[in-house]
């Protein structure tokens, strides 16, 4: 191999040490007779970089073929020419200087043929080194790595490297050629697909103005299109369909058409229009005929046995309330002939309903509380009978004292006595519990009926007509409330239990103006009317009795002996009032000074103080402290048996027997 040499040198002869002279980094330029040589790359073997730098720039010439030309190959190998210049010579020639005085003095060569002047007018790069200093004899100190030269062994063994190395390059080769492949493929698909979204665009802004022109024409002619249409889909719901929540918006669009046809039947008829009018008017009186056969099978459910109104009202009736409205604006007349048939079943229902349960509450027990048990009465034993089929005693009761009988107000449940209990009851009880029981359910039914009138009628009818047909309704049955009520205030002396059935009945008022049910009013006032006159009678029954009592005793004063064996404790007739001033008060906390009892209650109470101090005086008189205890015990009961009532009423009460009280103290 021409590396192993150096100018100047045989090539028979031995390399000279690396250090005995410098070494330009320059590369070396051979003549035009031989290849240039080429830098080494970092990183690569120095042996194989030189075997590479040997082939030439023609890229047919393979690794391959440098490597036989390395083994032992008979064609003649290429070597260096030994005349090239020395390139310290060089150096100083460009430098204009004689070569170093320390620099070994080599034969002088000739000048190369194929090197001129012009060959050394070239620019290179030192870096940062000078001319000077790269040509200084500190040269050598650089790593400088100089050729070795490969010998035959050292080609065959990396022969098999270069080979692997050389199949990878056309790997590769082949590989960036399919590479390449792709992506001229890529790049004409994307610009098909370019141009498609292109096209896509166009279509896209055609389609739009043509979507933008239809709906300006579909504004402009939709709602006459429909005006001017029926679909068969509704004609077939209307004929045929079920009647449910679906086939009442159908039946709102039909109404909905009809009535924009008859508005446009006052202008010039097209022949759309002309064609459409027989064909609503068909279907208003198919859904006219349906709407008819439903109220009436409605109706009639009403009418089965043991069957509660109030489901079918709400389930079927409330539901489907538009079908009267529709009914009331196309069919007027059977409109009205409907709702008669309605109020006529209601009016039955009702009364059948009330008399039943009218019948179960006659069989309750009740005490009997007659002219007997008046205030003024002598008999203590006042008979006690049972209001019943039979003949046979109630338990005890007191007439005068309210017990527990207003718990009644007080209670939360507002429910009334079913007809089943009522019938296997066996308590005995006072007038007010049927009173009670039978005005509540009637209140509730009336609020039902009524809420239910107002919520199905009133579209069609106005409020005074719906409240007419409420009367025409429930008249028969207030008429037995009013009877019932009669029946069982008519004979009776029970002042409480009168008193407590007219708190009832006011709260029955307050709670018919919360639920704002106006038309029972007039049945609230009737049985106000039947309560209050009697209560009026029985105070002043009671006001007899006790003037009757008065009257009885003498006129003249006690004897001494008389009034020493009478006795000081109070009377009975102070232990009734007492008791009965309590009953009152308990049941009066709110009332005004206007109501009828407040001046009853007055009276009675002149009466008994009348009959206190003539009694006193009758039987006590010739002892006028014994007289004064008499009547300071009498008020001094009166006052506790009513202390524990509060109201306006009552703390008058207490201040004015306080008085009395205070009065005949201090004679005491």
């Amino acid at each position: 191999m021409w590396l192993d040499r150096r100018p100047g040198q045989h090539p028979g002869s031995a390399a000279p040490p690396p250090n005995n002279r410098s070494v330009s980094p320059l590369p070396q330029r051979t003549s035009s007779r031989g290849p240039y040589l080429v830098p080494q790359r970092p990183g690569l073997n120095t042996r194989g970089s030189s075997a590479l730098s040997l082939v030439s720039n023609d890229s047919s010439s393979s690794l391959l073929a440098s490597a036989k030309k390395a083994n032992g190959s008979s064609l003649r190998q290429s070597s260096t020419v030994d005349d090239a210049p020395d390139p310290e010579e060089v150096l100083a020639r460009i430098l204009g200087q004689f070569p170093s005085s320390n620099t070994t003095q080599q034969p002088e060569a000739k000048p190369a043929s194929g090197i001129t002047e012009d060959d050394l007018d070239f620019d290179v790069d030192f870096g940062s080194l000078t001319l000077t200093e790269l040509a200084g004899p500190d040269v050598s100190s650089r790593q400088v790595d100089n050729y070795e030269p490969q010998s035959v062994h050292d080609y065959e063994r990396d022969k098999a490297k270069f080979e692997d190395l050389h199949r990878s390059i056309r790997a590769c080769d082949d590989i960036l050629s399919s590479v390449e492949s792709n992506l001229t493929n890529f790049r004409n698909d994307l610009a098909a697909v370019s141009a498609d979204i292109e096209s896509l665009q166009a279509r896209s802004q055609a389609l739009n103005v043509r979507l933008e022109n239809r709906k300006a024409v579909e504004k402009g002619l939709g709602p006459l299109v429909d005006e001017l249409s029926v679909s068969p889909l509704v004609i077939t719901t209307i004929v045929e369909g079920y009647i449910d929540e679906t086939w009442v918006k159908v039946l709102a669009e039909v109404d909905k058409r009809a009535m924009a046809h008859k508005k446009n039947a006052q202008q010039p008829q097209s022949k759309a229009l002309a064609d459409v009018g027989p064909l609503l008017e068909k279907l208003i009186l198919k859904a006219i005929e349906r709407i008819r056969d439903f109220l009436v099978a409605q109706i009639k459910a009403m009418r089965s046995p043991h069957i509660n109104a109030q489901i079918i009202q709400q389930q079927n009736f409330l539901r489907f309330k538009d079908l009267f409205a529709f009914l009331q604006k196309h069919q007027p007349t059977l409109a009205g002939e409907i709702c008669q048939a309605y109020m006529n079943t209601m009016r039955w229902y009702y009364l059948n309903q009330f008399t039943r349960y009218k019948q179960s509450l006659d069989k309750l027990k009740l005490h009997i509380i007659d002219k007997n048990d008046a205030m003024g009465h002598e008999d203590t034993s006042r008979r006690t009978t049972v209001l019943s089929g039979s003949k046979l005693g109630g338990v005890p009761h007191d007439a005068f004292s309210i017990g527990r009988r207003n718990e009644l107000l007080k209670t939360k449940d507002q429910i009334a006595m079913s007809s089943y209990l009522a019938d296997e009851d066996q308590t005995t009880h006072y007038l007010e519990v049927p009173f009670r029981n039978f005005n509540l359910a009637l209140v509730d039914n009336a609020t039902a009926e009524y809420t239910f009138l107002v919520s199905f009628f009133s579209p069609a009818l106005s409020l005074a007509a719906v409240s007419r047909h409420f009367s025409y309704i429930f008249d028969p049955t207030f008429a037995l409330g009013q009877v019932l009520t009669k029946q069982l205030v008519s004979d009776t002396y029970d002042g409480l239990g009168l008193l407590l059935c007219v708190r009832l009945n006011q709260h029955f008022a307050f709670e018919l103006q919360r639920r704002r049910v106006p038309v029972v009013d007039g049945y609230i006032n009737g049985t106000a009317m039947v309560l209050w006159p009697r209560l009026q009678s029985v105070m002043d029954a009671h006001c007899e009795s006790v003037k009757a009592l008065t009257s009885a005793l003498p006129n003249k004063v006690g004897s001494a002996s008389q009034a020493k064996t009478a006795s000081a404790a109070p009377h009975v007739v102070t232990q009734r009032f007492g008791q009965f001033l309590h009953g009152v008060l308990a049941l009066s906390t709110e009332a005004g000074d206007d109501e009828p009892i407040v001046s009853s209650l007055h009276r009675l109470r002149i009466e008994v103080e009348a009959f206190l101090a003539k009694y006193s005086q009758a039987q006590l008189g010739a002892d006028a402290r014994k007289r004064d205890r008499f009547l300071y015990n009498n008020y001094s009961l009166i006052l506790t048996i009513i202390s524990d009532v509060s109201g306006k009423l009552a703390t008058e009460q207490q201040d004015h027997f306080e008085s009395l009280k205070a009065s005949v103290q201090e004679n005491i």
